[in-house]
Order: structure tokens, then sequence, then C-alpha cells
């Protein structure tokens, strides 16, 4: 299964406090991932920002809007334990607890307002985020939740964007925009030597040759275009031949569009190693390595430091 999302959690660390002594949130949190029975790799999954484990960031937002709504309580630092309004709930027996069950507590209301107030405040300086951020809004996710979604849809509309200028510029230009991205990856030592590399062969399928490192261990064979349709095997497999022909293992095709299955099913099959990277693919690289783009916005995300408040 896939991790699962803060309300998921709530019920579960209900019934966890039920017995109604204190737990402590670290604890809860391995006891919680044994009974969605995470796997290691989800268990091990982080939040977009890299910043926290994401089941752990969304346990503590369930501890947090279910302690506003009046259902836990936090006895002290790393711990929680059940109210008599928890065991209310409980005894109703329902089937999840959710934001809209939170809803009936006057105290979380108040919550809610507060957190809208405070991204109404903060939408005069971040309009534009929060244009992005509308749709994860109401769909009532974390916070970080909302801001990943929003980097996400930021991000989408960016590299598309970034292709159809591609498609926009010349050929040549599109020579020195694969030159800038292979040095940016760090390939090709520095820019000069990359581009007396890239665009001076020209023949047999192969556009360039690049250094795969700085001191010129190995080198890779390029071919980039900008192809108006998809890519199919008869393209790769000419390039394949190209790379025997000059005794050569390592080659990357680049293109605008897209490759075919049949295409995509050769590369992998042959003992070349040829690497296939289609419009989208591209546009994602120079995204990472910040060619063709520049930041408009920095916005540093921060959580509470549990350990400098500990008094233990």
């Amino acid at each position: 299964m896939s991790v699962p999302d803060y309300e998921s959690t709530m019920l579960p660390l209900l019934r966890l406090a039920a017995d109604g002594i204190e737990h402590k949130f670290r604890d809860a949190i391995e006891q919680l991932s044994l009974e969605f029975k995470l796997t290691p790799d989800e268990r091990a999954q982080l939040q977009p920002s890299g910043s926290q484990l994401l089941f752990d960031n969304r346990v503590g937002w369930a501890v947090t809007y279910l302690t506003n709504a009046g259902l836990l309580e936090r006895p002290r630092r790393g711990f929680f334990k059940i109210t008599q309004r928890g065991l209310d709930v409980l005894g109703e027996d329902p089937k999840h607890v959710d934001t809209e069950l939170l809803l009936r507590f006057a105290e979380f209301r108040e919550f809610r307002g507060r957190r809208r107030t405070q991204e109404a405040d903060q939408k005069q300086d971040q309009a534009h985020l929060s244009d992005q951020l509308e749709g994860s809004v109401r769909n009532e996710g974390t916070p970080e939740d909302m801001l990943a979604a929003g980097y996400r849809r930021l991000r989408s509309e960016v590299e598309r964007q970034i292709l159809d200028e591609i498609l926009r510029c010349s050929p040549t230009f599109f020579e020195r925009l694969v030159i800038d991205l292979l040095v940016r990856m760090g390939y090709g030592g520095n820019r000069e030597d990359a581009g007396q590399a890239i665009g001076r062969v020209g023949d047999e399928g192969i556009d360039g040759i690049i250094n795969e490192d700085r001191l010129g261990l190995d080198v890779i064979y390029i071919q980039a275009k900008r192809w108006q349709g998809s890519v199919g095997r008869p393209e790769v497999q000419r390039f394949a031949g190209a790379l025997q022909g000059r005794r050569a293992k390592k080659g990357v095709m680049i293109t605008t569009s897209t490759f075919t299955r049949e295409a995509i099913d050769f590369a992998s099959s042959i003992e070349a190693h040829i690497t296939l990277v289609d419009g989208p693919r591209l546009a994602a690289l120079m995204f990472e390595h910040n060619v063709g783009v520049t930041e408009a916005g920095h916005y540093e995300i921060k959580r509470l430091d549990s350990d400098y408040f500990s008094e233990e």
C-alpha cells in the first residue's frame, strides 16, 4: 500500500491511546507503521523537500489536529494521551475519523479559522504561489502536502514552457543548450572543451563526443536532434551501428519529442549502453540543473525542533 494520508492515521491513533496512558510520539509512529504494514521503502519515503520522513510528518499532523479538536492532549513534550472527548468519540464506534468529524468541535473550528486567516494574510505577498496551492487547500492536506502539490504544479508548468521554447529555437542554439546541460550535469570538463566536442563529428548518426568525466577516462557519443514525430527503432538502430563502428559502448540520444516503445525496448536489449532522453525528460533535467530557468522565489520551510524544548 502507499503511505496513508494524515486523516487515515487519526482513528488508529485514538485507538492506540484508548488505554488512557501517556504514549511517546516516536513509539506511536513505529506502532502505526506496523499496523499499516508499511514496507521499508514506504517507511523511508521522504517529503518532496527531503526534510522529514513522509509518514512521520503525516502522523505528526494527525496528532496536531486531534489535539486542537480536544480528542488528545499533550501532557509533556513528545508525549500524548487521550481525553474524555476522545474516548467519547471512540465510544461512537466511528468507521473513520477525519476533518469533517472534527469540525463538530468549536476548538477545532477556531483552529481552522486561525489557519485560514494566516493563509489569507500570506496571499498578498505570495499571490502566485497561493493560486497554485488553491486546489490542494480545498483537499485539506497537511501544509507540507499543499506546498508539495503546489510545487509539482509549478514545476510541471515551467517544464512545459521550457519544451515550448526549445521547439522554437534554432538547431545551433539547441546544440549549445545540450552543451550547457551536460556540463552542468558534470560531463565534458568545462564548457569550452564540451563546445569543441559537440557538433564537430556530424556523421554516421553521431553529432558529438563528450568526456564522461573531467579526467577524460571515457567518452560518450551524442545524438541530439529536434525530431518532429516520435523517434522509432530504426533511428536508434542507426545510432547503435554508429557506436559499434567506433567500438564505443556508451551513447545518449536526446530528442525534443518521444521514443516509441519499440525504440525503448531495442535500446535496453543491446550490449551498448544507450540512454534515451525524450522531450519531457530533457525539460526536467534542465529544471533540475538550472539550465534555462532562474529562481523566482525562495520559501524556507521550517519545523519545530523538539529536541530544543526537551527537558529530559
